[in-house]
Parts: C-alpha cells; sequence; structure tokens
C-alpha cells in the first residue's frame, strides 16, 4: 500500500517543521553509523548494510531479514534507516491493520515497479507475529521470488508466531536490550544535538542514572520521559532537570540502590535472609527494589538458584527446579515480564520448608579433603574395565548391588579413614523426613557404624 495523499503531506511537514515531532522521532538516526547498540548486527556486509547498498552488488542480492527483540531497541529505526538510506521503493504496513488485500497490493505493485522501470521494492512489516498464517502465506511468494525484500518486525519469539515457510526464506537477526552506556549516550546526544533539546537543559548524575533505570534498555521509553522532563522543567524557569522533576513526570520515586556498591549487595542479602526466615513479604519488598532499581534479572535469578539448595535443599525438592525455570525464563523473556517469574519463586522458595542439611554436608567433606583425609580408593571399587586391573586386584570382591533383593550391599564405600564418618545429616522437615528415614536404614544395611 503506497502513502496516500494525507500522510505525505504529514510527513512532508515533519521533516520542514521537525521541532513539532516528538524528541524520539527527531532523534531518529539518519544512517546505521547512528544508530545505537546492535552493533553486532552493523558489521561491513551485514545483512543490513547489504539492504542500504553497501556491498550489495554481483549476483547475490540482499537477503529478506526478521528482526526480532524486545520493544524500543531499534526495530522501527533500522527499517527507518533503510528507507531513508536505500534507492529501493519503500512500503510500510502494519500488521495491526493491514491484511492479505493490503499484502497482495503492495506485491502487485513491487511487481510492476520491477518489471516497468526496474525499481526494487523494500517491504517493512511491523508486528508480522499479529499475521495469521494465511496472511504470512501471502508473502511467501514475493520473498521467494525476491519481488519484495521484506523487513518484518517482531518482540515475539518467530520460531512460535511466523510459519515455518517465511522463517527458512529470511534471515533472524536478533536485537538485544541496549546497554545502560547505549542508553546514556542516547540521552547525551539528544541534550545536545540540534534535532533535540540544544542544549536548553542540563542533566546532573543522579537525574540520568534514574533515566537509565527507568529505561530498562527502551530508547523510545527514555527519549519520552526525557521530553516530558524537560518540558516540565523549562516550565518551572529551571534549566537542569532535578531528580524530583523528574519523578513528578514519570510518578516514580528513584529508588537509592547503587548496582555497583555495597546497596547492591546489601539488598540482594536481605532478600536471601529473608527467604531463609520464611518471611515471605519482606523477601518481596527487596525483590521489588531491586527490580524497581534495574537490576540484572539474571543476577536475581542466579540468588534464588543458590538459595533453593543452600537454604531448602530435600525439604523441598521441588525449589531447585522451580528457582532453575525462573532462571531461564528470565534469560528468554527479561523485563518487564520477568518480574512475574521472579516473584512466583521467591514466594516458592520463602514459603518452602527450610534443610540446609546439604549445605552442611558438603561444607563438611570439603573441610576433611583439605585437611587431607582421604586416603586410596578401595581395591574392590577401583576400575577393573583394562587389561591388567585383576592382576593389580581392583575390582575383585565387588558386589553389584543390583543383584540383590533389597539393593543394598554390605560393603565399605569409603577410603578406610573415612569408612564411619557422616556428612550428611538430615532434618525432619518437609520431605527430608523421608530422606532421613532412608538415610538410616541404608547406613544400618551397609554395616556402619555410628561415628
Amino acid at each position: 500500500m503506497e502513502p496516500d495523499l494525507f500522510t505525505a503531506a504529514a510527513e512532508e511537514r515533519q521533516e520542514k517543521d521537525p521541532a513539532g515531532s516528538p524528541l524520539a522521532v527527531r532523534m531518529r538516526p539518519r544512517t546505521l553509523d547512528e544508530v545505537v547498540g546492535q552493533q553486532h548486527l552493523l558489521k561491513p556486509g551485514s545483512p543490513l548494510r547489504r539492504l542500504v547498498g553497501e556491498g550489495a552488488g554481483g549476483p547475490a542480492g540482499p537477503s529478506s531479514v526478521i528482526l526480532w527483540g524486545p520493544p524500543g531497541t531499534g526495530k522501527t529505526t533500522l527499517a527507518y534507516v533503510v528507507s531513508k538510506a536505500t534507492d529501493k521503493r519503500f512500503v510500510e504496513l502494519s500488521a495491526i491493520t493491514a491484511g492479505v488485500k493490503e499484502v497482495r497490493a503492495v506485491i502487485d505493485g513491487a511487481r510492476r515497479a520491477t518489471g516497468g522501470y526496474g525499481k526494487e521494492t523494500v517491504l517493512f512489516l511491523d508486528e508480522i507475529h499479529r499475521f495469521s498464517k494465511a496472511q504470512q502465506d501471502s508473502l511467501l511468494p514475493a520473498v521467494e521470488n525476491r519481488w519484495v525484500t521484506l523487513i518484518a518486525a517482531t518482540t515475539e519469539n518467530p520460531y512460535f508466531s511466523v510459519i515455518s515457510p517465511l522463517l527458512s526464506r529470511s534471515l533472524l537477526l536478533t536485537l538485544e536490550p541496549l546497554t545502560d552506556d547505549d542508553v546514556r549516550g542516547l540521552l547525551r546526544r539528544a541534550l545536545s544535538d540540534e534535532r533535540g533539546l540544544k542544549d536548553a537543559v542540563t542533566l546532573p548524575e543522579d537525574t540520568e542514572d534514574h533515566f537509565l533505570r527507568i529505561a530498562g534498555g527502551d530508547a523510545r521509553r527514555a527519549l519520552t520521559a526525557l521530553e516530558a522532563a524537560a518540558g516540565a522543567a523549562l516550565d518551572k524557569g529551571e534549566t537542569e532537570i532535578s531528580l524530583a522533576t523528574l519523578e513528578e513526570v514519570v510518578d516514580r520515586a528513584a529508588v537509592k540502590y547503587d548496582r555497583d556498591g555495597d546497596q547492591h549487595y546489601d539488598v540482594a542479602s536481605a532478600l536471601i535472609k529473608s527467604i531463609r526466615g520464611s518471611d515471605v513479604d519482606a523477601a518481596l519488598h527487596y525483590l521489588a527494589r531491586m527490580i524497581e532499581a534495574g537490576e540484572d534479572p539474571r543476577f536475581i535469578a542466579r540468588r534464588l538458584m543458590i538459595s533453593a539448595s543452600e537454604d531448602i535443599g530435600l525439604a523441598d525438592p521441588n525449589a531447585l527446579p522451580i528457582a532453575v525455570a525462573a532462571a531461564q525464563a528470565v534469560a528468554m523473556i527479561g523485563f518487564p515480564e520477568a518480574a512475574l517469574t521472579l516473584s512466583h519463586a521467591t514466594i516458592a522458595l520463602a514459603l518452602a520448608p527450610k534443610s540446609n542439611a546439604a549445605t552442611m554436608a558438603i561444607g563438611a567433606a570439603r573441610e576433611d579433603v583439605r585437611g587431607g583425609l582421604a586416603g586410596p580408593v578401595p581395591p574392590h571399587l577401583r576400575d577393573g574395565h583394562y587389561k591388567g586391573a585383576a592382576k593389580l586386584g581392583h575390582a575383585q570382591g565387588y558386589v553389584y548391588p543390583h543383584d540383590l533383593a533389597e539393593g543394598i550391599a554390605e560393603q565399605q564405600y569409603a577410603p578406610d579413614a573415612l569408612k564411619d564418618r557422616e556428612y550428611y545429616t538430615p532434618t525432619r522437615h518437609g520431605a527430608e523426613a523421608r530422606y532421613a528415614d532412608a538415610v538410616e536404614w541404608t547406613r544400618k544395611r551397609l554395616g556402619r557404624k555410628r561415628s
């Protein structure tokens, strides 16, 4: 679908009077070299470079691409840069409003442009995951025959939301959340650039840090908040965006939390100790402080996995799988949705029965090893699979437990110096009670004497 007369007129007005456009629009990069972040996708010879005509000669034309990443990471921006930098015909559709009819119209126009005056067409399709299978199918002939070069954008996992035939005909490019340094550079550019705020306001360090927490790796969110805060400051006759002004504008208090300092470790410690103490409300408070301060969700997930083994162990054997599943989910989805997963795991761990028996057991065993209390492996347990092992007495006299009705053979497993040593002392908390019974029973069957 070609832009209508009103759309074209609006774009023309925007170019003539950019001050009337939102800051995020005014600060859009004009070339790939101005793009913030995503440098792994912008190397020489990359598909995006080829789309704008850099090194696109020869028999191998530019490929269709699917841009997958969280909101605010630059999917639309990259398409915009391509539209401005390429000499190809550029058409934009949104899967929210377009259907098969509109797609077919674009394809027909592309075929006419190619056949009539040799003009290639680039189709940018935003929110492709909103297209049904039939709607996505309608794109296949055009992509297959390169009547159009497709740039499709999605925030959903393409392996679930995009049909396989279309995936196989396109290159999947994964965009990553912007780093704090990326967003910081973007804010500073917007403050000074002629297209931006032209040094009308300044940004002290504490306010800048709060902008980074608000942004959460989303460039659009950062620039929208900056524009609102700058407007509020100027309305007050101020040339500095204070932390108080920013808090008023975004209605979000700045959390006193240094991600590289004492507070980072103090709040993390308080989270784990609250879980250990089974205070679910306190644990959720500290979790919320970490989330609102912009803490790396993977760090929080790692601490929860450690807690599951350190403080819960076999009192609730499901605690560790829950924590591991949470860590895997967090790595896949990121914030803001990861907050739900971290809350789920935190509540489960805080309310689980507690036992540090596994922690104490490995600690005691390691202490003995570090103290030199080890000794040779008993001969009947040594490897007997190689030639000559029998002559050395290796594996001789070993009893295979599966051959016995009870599945336990009364034989020595530990070195002589440790044969009666007991490291694991299970509690009677939660599910560990059954392990306590099992330990008592097996030690008797093994013929072990109490140490």
